[in-house]
């Protein structure tokens, strides 16, 4: 399921493309979250044809920016995501992908990219 970046459109259904609104580079950025305990797993990047692969495979299926090309969560590692439902925010320029994960969603091991990268608070109480 990993690929380079199409040139063309993709199978994305024209209703929802309408709806997006995408950054300056055609992407959403996609926060994914553990379906059922709401906690947030990773943030990761769509354009249309990743989140065409991830609402018709049920995988979470997004781009890599660095290199430039698409990749199915779980597809090395084994830690697979299986989308339960994906849903838009207000305005419609970010994606919600909650998911039931299989081990890590994070490419250090970590349950989430977010554990143990807590910043500090400062200032009045």
């Amino acid at each position: 399921m990993t690929g380079n970046r199409p040139a063309g459109p993709s199978d994305l259904d024209p209703a929802v493309a309408a709806r997006l609104k995408r950054n300056a580079d055609g992407m959403l950025p996609a926060v994914v979250q553990q379906y059922d305990s709401g906690e947030v797993l990773m943030l990761a990047w769509m354009d249309d044809e990743a989140l065409h692969r991830t609402l018709t495979t049920g995988r979470g299926t997004y781009y890599s920016r660095s290199r430039k090309e698409y990749w199915v969560k779980g597809e090395t590692s084994g830690h697979v995501q299986h989308v339960k439902s994906v849903a838009l925010d207000c305005d419609a320029d970010t994606v919600l992908v909650r998911v039931d994960q299989v081990g890590p969603a994070c490419h250090t091991g970590s349950r989430t990219c977010f554990d143990g990268r807590e910043l500090a608070l400062g200032g009045a109480e």
